[in-house]
């Protein structure tokens, strides 16, 4: 062979010598080297190491460090999926809710938790939601507040002003808060830039505690600055959100495709959330204990056995039945007056929308579209109870009969006159102008619509009174007028009531005649709460 083809037929070998090793390193790559980097990159995600024990799934939560989502981060639910062979792995992603609801959207987590209205707001601002209401976590009832020095503003009403500001942190449940009081209150010269940005609650709270007592500013708090700003001289409560009923609401929500492609471990962490929490909330000291471990886990400043108690105490952890309440698979009467999820998202998603917070409803009405109801029907059908398979309450009545029950608020008895006159004034509520017919006490079709949508609202502020006024005009016959303003007060409280409406939470009255306008035609409507 000469030399040349000696050299052609090395050339050849030595190439399909280099084809064999690339193909050898390729496939080494494909099964060996890739899935280890797969399994750093999905440990990144899940903030764990890649040590971490292997799971038949894995389930990416986005948090952030309220001490409401405790339960969720608890050692003792991690536990008990475990032992299903579940790997739960909440992330602390700092409140970045859009950030949060871009996740879903790009399918780098398979569940995260919301408040209702940031949910809403991120889901309008990418253009769709990603992702479905399965559960709700918490309701707040008073860990955010409204708070004013008395000189300044002693009432909400006082905000009705062209000097006045709400100071705030954006994005926060207590900005929902401020939101919930302009759409619900009669504010119209309440400036439309009418919030003052801060860097959170304790910086809120520093400018409180500079402010001047005499200026037109309200602050809007979470705890523990709500209690340690009411201890300021001369500070006093506008309004908490113990005050508000389905307004401010903590929700977990599943990544649809995940939601659709694997149900029973979206049921398996419903159900294990709920037997996790029955079980804490029902261990002497059991929540204190939580918020306490929690926070040290957070990072945050320690709290005293005082401070955990009163903060468990602002936080209503729900449970079964009133997971089953909210959506919608109790009958009226076993729901104990909670509001369903399309009667909350619909007053969440008004405020949203009188507020400017969003242009208009992305669900234009059709709000099952943000929920699944599937996952607790499967849970109640299979008559399911927290306390089964626990066995560490001795006493627990494990049937139906014993499942908790659906908290209700303390109806509002009746008053005496001396009472109805000693109310402190809270605000007007915002609604369109009463129509009647002329020189009649006779409430035309529109007006009856939006009487019932202001009874649906008077559901969400069970806590305070209402006082119907009939306005008369100054002009004409004086006795007239005034028979004719309180006919209309009695006919906007009677209609009320046909509607649901406690009578005795209402008191019809006639104002002094003094307007010259079309509006003295018409009624208003304050609120008013017992002195504290």
């Amino acid at each position: 062979m000469s030399e040349s083809k000696r050299s052609g037929a090395g050339c050849l070998i030595a190439a399909i010598i280099w084809i064999i090793i690339g193909t050898i390193l390729a496939v080494a790559a494909r099964y060996l080297i890739l899935p280890h980097f797969e399994k750093e990159k999905q440990a990144e995600l899940l903030g764990t190491t890649s040590s971490t024990r292997e799971f038949a799934h894995s389930v990416r939560v986005l948090s952030d460090s309220f001490s409401g989502y405790a339960i969720l981060r608890s050692p003792a639910l991690r536990q008990e999926l475990e032992s299903q062979d579940i790997g739960l792995f909440v992330r602390d992603d700092q409140a970045d809710t859009r950030g949060r609801m871009e996740a879903l959207r790009d399918r780098k987590a398979q569940m995260a938790v919301f408040s209702v209205d940031s949910f809403l707001a991120n889901g309008a601002a990418i253009g769709g939601f990603p992702a479905s209401i399965v559960m709700i976590l918490d309701e707040t009832q008073g860990a955010d507040a409204l708070v004013a020095y008395e000189t300044g503003v002693a009432s909400i009403q006082d905000l009705d002003s062209p000097e006045a500001r709400i100071v705030l942190t954006p994005n926060s449940p207590s900005e929902f808060l401020a939101r919930a009081v302009l759409a619900n209150f009669y504010l119209p010269n309440l400036p439309e830039q009418w919030s003052e940005g801060a860097d959170g609650s304790a910086d809120v709270f520093r400018r409180f505690r500079r402010a001047d007592p005499k200026a037109k500013r309200a602050y809007a708090l979470w705890e523990p600055h709500v209690s340690m700003a009411l201890r300021e001289p001369g500070a006093h409560l506008l309004l908490d959100s113990s005050k508000l009923k389905g307004y401010i609401i903590d929700v977990l929500v599943a990544e649809r495709h995940f939601l659709r492609d694997y149900p029973d471990v979206v049921r398996q962490v419903v159900e294990s959330y709920l037997r996790v929490a029955y079980r804490i909330r029902n261990e002497s000291m059991g929540l204190m204990q939580l918020i306490q471990a929690d926070g040290r886990e957070m990072g945050m400043e320690a709290l005293t056995d005082e401070q955990a108690e009163a903060l468990a105490g602002k936080i209503e952890w729900k449970n079964t039945l009133e997971n089953y309440a909210f959506f919608g698979l109790l009958s009226v009467g076993e729901r104990q007056g909670a509001l369903t999820a399309d009667e909350a998202i619909g007053n969440i998603t008004d405020v949203l929308v009188k507020t400017k917070a969003i242009a208009n409803d992305p669900l234009d009405g059709q709000y099952r579209q943000l929920y699944y109801d599937g996952v607790l029907k499967a849970i109640k059908d299979s008559g399911f109870h927290p306390a089964k398979a626990l066995n560490l309450i001795p006493g627990v009545d494990p049937s139906p009969k014993g499942m908790e029950s659906v908290r209700r608020r303390a109806a509002l008895r009746p008053l005496t006159d001396a009472e109805w006159n000693s109310l402190s004034p809270v605000g007007e509520l915002r609604i369109d102008p009463i129509a009647f017919g002329r020189g009649a006490a006779r409430i035309n079709i529109q007006s009856q619509r939006d009487l019932e949508a202001l009874a649906r609202r008077l559901a969400a502020w069970p806590d305070y009174y209402l006082i119907v006024v009939g306005h008369t005009r100054a002009e004409g016959d004086r006795e007239a007028n005034m028979r004719l303003g309180a006919e209309r007060a009695r006919a906007a409280v009677d209609f009320l009531k046909s509607v649901g409406v406690s009578e005795h939470r209402m008191q019809s009255q006639v104002g002094p005649p003094s307007q010259t306008n079309g509006s003295a035609q018409s009624v208003t409507f304050r609120l008013g709460e017992r002195p504290y």
